[in-house]
């Protein structure tokens, strides 16, 4: 692939959520690969200045490499819109869907892709009916936040409440959800075709923050182990919950498949991490695509408005 038929290419990167360290490793990740494929691809941090540099800098394209809010929630991908500049990954709507963690659930519900039960929390809830109603233990979590950013998992009713503070900083939007014991999964889509998936192994608790970014002792398998006709039937229940969203260009589904066998999705990532640890280059590699192709591929799908 010709990477000067690209144009001018802005890698957004870092940001201002919660999220911007991870931001930054992916972005660099992404110029690395767009320069050795000969793209003329520059860094851009809108924290560090206004997005409209984009227009007076004459960008022709964007590279999304920003994580969380104000960059995976659809509020980037609105202005992108408004200035007529094409970017990577998923339009406004699919984004902000994507971000809140309950109108995800409330979509897959209304398709039938199976998640964990939930219930939404304020500080007036009832704690122990929460208990009682999804069973100990229980993750609660703020709905619009990634990388497991004030995530606690909880296995007595008296910590709940402390557990809702603690999401609630990051997001008035707090949910609680059934905590489903099995083997941790990831789909990623590269265009409408799901790649291999990826079997995740934890030597904690959680495949939480520090996990997911920073641990040695994670342990990923792709191949995953299923059985061909298993992996068959995930992949198709996340291709269904990328498109409800209406996800394009590139993304990636979590998901649990329990001891019982039966599969329950947990979110959507639509701008996944591109770190050495990150899970969608691993699928890619695995199905014969090397990173720098993997990059040129999602770039080449960016989104027109």
């Amino acid at each position: 692939m010709n990477g000067h038929r690209f144009g001018k290419v802005a890698v957004l990167l870092g940001g201002r959520s919660a999220e911007r360290e991870i931001s930054l490793q992916s972005g660099q990740a992404v110029l690395a690969a767009l320069w050795r494929s000969g793209v003329d691809a520059h860094p851009f941090d809108p924290a560090e200045k206004p997005l409209s540099a984009l227009l007076d800098e004459h960008f022709d394209c964007v590279h999304i490499a920003l994580h969380g809010r104000f960059g995976e929630d659809g509020t980037v991908q609105g202005a992108l819109e408004l200035m007529g500049i094409p970017y990577t990954g998923s339009g406004v709507m699919a984004s902000a869907l994507a971000m809140d963690k309950w109108r995800t659930k409330l979509l897959w519900q209304a398709v039938g892709v199976s998640s964990p039960r939930c219930v939404l929390l304020t500080a007036q809830s009832n704690f122990d009916q929460v208990a009682q109603t999804l069973g100990l233990p229980l993750i609660i979590k703020p709905a619009r936040e990634g990388s497991t950013i004030g995530l606690s998992k909880i296995y007595q009713t008296q910590d709940i409440e402390q557990a809702y503070r603690q999401a609630a900083n990051h997001d008035d939007l707090v949910l609680a959800e059934e905590f489903i014991e099995g083997t941790e999964l990831t789909a990623a889509i590269l265009g409408d075709k799901p790649l291999p998936l990826v079997r995740i192994e934890v030597s904690g608790d959680l495949y939480d923050y520090q996990a997911k970014y920073f641990s040695d002792e994670t342990r990923y398998y792709c191949p995953c182990g299923l059985s061909e006709e298993q992996e068959r039937a995930v992949q198709e229940q996340a291709l269904l919950a990328y498109q409800t969203l209406g996800c394009e260009g590139w993304g990636r589904i979590d998901l649990i498949v329990s001891r019982t066998g039966g599969f329950y999705f947990l979110e959507a990532n639509t701008s996944p991490g591109m770190t050495n640890h990150s899970l969608v280059p691993m699928a890619a590699r695995t199905a014969g695509m090397e990173f720098d192709e993997l990059v040129l591929k999602i770039l080449s799908l960016a989104h027109v408005g």
